[in-house]
Parts: C-alpha cells; sequence; structure tokens
C-alpha cells in the first residue's frame, strides 16, 4: 500500500466545480482537476485490504490497490498499464461511472470510501498528457474478419478487444458518427465529445473501421454481412424507451428523453437536428424518472433556460444512507443529488401521472397527477400503491420529457431478420458467460443482452463477448478473462 496510514490522516475530498451560475451559460465539463498534492492524499487513503471487494464491485474487475500504490508514488507509467490492463475506457467511466467499486470499498464501512473514480479519471488524462497512450497495431492479423453492430460503450470495448488479438473488425454505426449514446445521450456537460472522438480516432489508427450511417438490416444488407464476416457482435443497445400511456399522451410537448437529449448534443456540436425542435427555453419543464437521464434533463432544461424544473417518479423516496436491506458491500439504493440537481430542480417521489392536458390546440398546458403511498414488503421492496385522497392537483407545464428508462431493443430491422431469439424481456438470448446466439456465428453484448445498465457494464460486456468470439474463431483466446484469466 501506498502509505499504511494513509486512511487514518486524508478524508476524502472532492475536486472543485465551477459555481453554477457560470457553468449554466455553457455545455463543457465543469469539474476540475484534482492538483499533485489532493490526487497523492486520496490515493493514500487505500488500505490495500486483504480482500479487495472494490475489485469484485467493479463489473470490470480493476485492479483497484494496485494503481492507487501507483498513484500514490507517482508511477504514472505503471498506474496507466495497471487501469487499461482490464479496462479499454477510463476516460469514459471516470466521468459517468456511478462506481460500485466505491459502495464496495472497505473503508467505506465506517468513513467515506477511497475516491476510485477520480483517480481512475486522473490515471487516464494523465496518460495523455504524458504522451503515454498511443496507436497499437497488433503484430499479426489472423486474417478473420468481425463486424460489430454497435458503437456505443459494448461494441468499442468488443471492437478494441478483438482488433488486439489479431482480427479485422469493422464497426457498423448506423447514427452518423460513433459513439452510440457516449455521443448522443449523455450531455457534453458530463462527457466531452472531444474525449469520445480523441478515443474513436485513436482505435481508426489501430486498424478498426467505422462505418456510419449504417442501418443494418435496412440500408446494410444482412447477407452481405452473415457471407463476408466470419463473426458478428450485436452491441446496439436497449432503444425502445418506456412509455407512459396515460390520457392525452398525444399533447405537443410531451417527448421522450433520448430525444431531447439527442438533440442538445447535435446543436452543441454544430449539426443539424431532424425534426421538430425540443426546447424547454422559457417553459415550465416536468422530467418524469428519477434516474441519471433525467438528471440529464434537468442539467439541459437549466442551460436551456427553462421557467422552472420539476422532477419526480411514482416509486418512494431512497434512504440516504445504508438501510439493513442494503447491507456493504452491495451497490445500494439511495437517494442521488447529481449536480445537475444543484443546479436547481424541484424534486418529488410517490407521484403518479393521471393526465396530460391539453388546450384547443392541443399544446400541453399541464399534468394532473396525484401522491401515492407504497405497500412495503419486509426486504424493503415496494409492492403496490394506492392514490392518496386529495391530493391530486394540476402542475401547468409546457413540456414534459419522460425518462422511465428502456425496455428492450429495436426488434424491427436487424433482430427480426437475423431470426436471433429474445428473451421474455425482449432482449437477445445469449447466455450468460458464452454470449452466444441460438446462430453459432452471432454474440450479442451490452444492454442489447443484459438490457438496460450502466456503461461500465457494457465494457465489461463488449470484452467478455470479445473473448468469446476469439474463442469460436481461433480455439481458444489469448485475451484476459475478467478474472484475469488469460487463456481458454
Amino acid at each position: 500500500m501506498g502509505k499504511v496510514t494513509g486512511f487514518l490522516e486524508y478524508e476524502r475530498t472532492a475536486p472543485a466545480k465551477e459555481d453554477v451560475k457560470v457553468r449554466l451559460k455553457h455545455y463543457n465539463e465543469f469539474v476540475e482537476a484534482f492538483e499533485t498534492e489532493q490526487i497523492n492524499k486520496q490515493a493514500a487513503r487505500c488500505m490495500d485490504c486483504g480482500v479487495p471487494f472494490c475489485q469484485s464491485g467493479c463489473p470490470l474487475g480493476n485492479v483497484i490497490p494496485e494503481f492507487n500504490e501507483a498513484v500514490y508514488k507517482g508511477d504514472w507509467q505503471l498506474a496507466t498499464t495497471i487501469l487499461l490492463s482490464t479496462n479499454n475506457f477510463p476516460e469514459f467511466t471516470g466521468r459517468i461511472c456511478p462506481a460500485p467499486c466505491e459502495s464496495a470499498c472497505v473503508l467505506g464501512i465506517n468513513k467515506s470510501p477511497v475516491s476510485i473514480e477520480e483517480i481512475e479519471k486522473h490515471i487516464i488524462e494523465t496518460a495523455f498528457a504524458k504522451g503515454y497512450i498511443k496507436a497499437e497495431q497488433p503484430l499479426i492479423r489472423t486474417g478473420k474478419k468481425v463486424a460489430v453492430i454497435g458503437s456505443g460503450p459494448a461494441g468499442l470495448a468488443a471492437a478494441a478487444q478483438l482488433n488486439k488479438a489479431g482480427h479485422e473488425v469493422v464497426v457498423y454505426e448506423r447514427d452518423d458518427t460513433p459513439g452510440g449514446l457516449l455521443n448522443y445521450g449523455i450531455p457534453d456537460f458530463k462527457l466531452q465529445k472531444d474525449v469520445v472522438t480523441r478515443r474513436i480516432a485513436l482505435m481508426e489508427k489501430e486498424g478498426i473501421v467505422f462505418k456510419c450511417n449504417a442501418n443494418v438490416g435496412v440500408n446494410v444488407e444482412l447477407n452481405t454481412l452473415l457471407r463476408d464476416y466470419q463473426s458478428i457482435i450485436l452491441a446496439g443497445g436497449s432503444t425502445i424507451p418506456r412509455d407512459l400511456p396515460a390520457q392525452g399522451r398525444d399533447a405537443k410537448g410531451v417527448h421522450f428523453a433520448m430525444d431531447f437529449l439527442k438533440q442538445q448534443n447535435k446543436r452543441v456540436r454544430g449539426f443539424a437536428v431532424e425534426g421538430e425542435d425540443i426546447l424547454a427555453t422559457g417553459k415550465d419543464v416536468i422530467v418524469i424518472g428519477g434516474g441519471d437521464t433525467g438528471s440529464d434533463c434537468i442539467g439541459t432544461s437549466n442551460r436551456q433556460g427553462a421557467k422552472s424544473v420539476t422532477q419526480f417518479e411514482i416509486m418512494p423516496m431512497p434512504a440516504s444512507t445504508r438501510t439493513s436491506n442494503m447491507p456493504w458491500p452491495t451497490y445500494p439504493m439511495l437517494l442521488k443529488v447529481t449536480t445537475s440537481h444543484e443546479e436547481g430542480c424541484e424534486r418529488g417521489w410517490g407521484v403518479n401521472t393521471k393526465e396530460f392536458i391539453k388546450d384547443e390546440q392541443g399544446n400541453l398546458k399541464a399534468v394532473k397527477v396525484v401522491d401515492v403511498e407504497w405497500d412495503i414488503d419486509p426486504s424493503g421492496r415496494p409492492l403496490n400503491f394506492k392514490e392518496k385522497p386529495g391530493t391530486e392537483r394540476d402542475l401547468p407545464c409546457q413540456l414534459v420529457l419522460l425518462a422511465m428508462g428502456f425496455l428492450h431493443p429495436q426488434k424491427e430491422g436487424l433482430i427480426e431478420k437475423l431470426g436471433v431469439e429474445t428473451d421474455n424481456r425482449g432482449n437477445v438470448k445469449a447466455e450468460e458467460g458464452k454470449y452466444q446466439t441460438n446462430i453459432a456465428k452471432i454474440f450479442a453484448a451490452g444492454d442489447m443482452r443484459r438490457g438496460q445498465s450502466l456503461v461500465v457494464w457494457a465494457i465489461s460486456e463488449g470484452r467478455e463477448a470479445a473473448r468469446k468470439v476469439d474463442q469460436y474463431l481461433m480455439g481458444h483466446s489469448s485475451l484476459p478473462s475478467k478474472d484475469g484469466i488469460p487463456y481458454a
């Protein structure tokens, strides 16, 4: 460990952030980097536990105590090598991961956990600044070709790993630029797009080919892919949003969150916006859904100059600290206050939407809601709810953003034409640990396989699926598994 008494001497600190009034005027990232002394102290807090639960808490199995020690000692080259051995894109996870590793940190039992996510971000940005990150093409090509459909985090991770194994990789993306939700979904103030384009450019130098505006099953023939590639990985994500079929749903002004966020991502980059503009400027905005996507809608609405922003969800308010039903080292479902909430937002829990109220022109003018109370089972899980009498009311609004998650991948086109099986949730059916569909040469990874999840899980899935494809093509795999086993 870096410093034996570090966890006793230093408290957890967070990097400075731009003042709210300043950052609301732009869409750039606003979290500042740690100074050298600060990052040294934060890394020194790692206790190098006998059993590092942080590693098991991380879906990628990041070797966290070792890179913390390297950071404490100022050995950035070693820290970079350790970090990249398990994580292809720490510049993404260091910015947008909810850090399940920190929830599993042993120090977190009775103190604030180690700032693992921020240290991870600092390592990779230092590595880029010092020139450690260079394009590395494989010395030998296998002659095998693999198509990856979807360029989100799962597709990018799969492509990167397969390229390292020496296969020729072509990534198909139906949007105009690669990156999936990293590009069109996550706001720039959380993940600036030059961070994404920097990584894509590096992957291209390493020999990976990206084909954009390529909607497989629509303007790209499936038979061509099946003929030209020895294997295919489906990594298209979970893209069908959960709707709210209340009365008046057709009102002008009710939109899915991702349509709203994607438009703003395009505006920031100077790209043309398709369809009618969805803007919060001067409007009373209601965001329905309490997750990260809802939070992103809040930050974007405030930057667009919304008159007011309100967020609510039907579930009860989460606990602010661990309960007996959420013991360490499990990932707890706690009340989350994001930087977007700090920027201005009214929040509500246990609120059910009953009707979208329209004016004579069909424009949204209010939402009828009612408070609800939940029956809770002994494990703390909400079972069913009933309305609270006398709480029904109309909330004035001109824009509603539905941020209630996603159901499953799009079936029309690719999935239906391929004939791959789906599970009872509508996701592509591929067994955990094998990633292979009912068609031998076709594999699936990420949200398209496991359902809506975290970016860090998508990267993990992409890496593991790539290993199984490599094994399928070559009879064994030279790629490391999540548990560090190099061959299979």
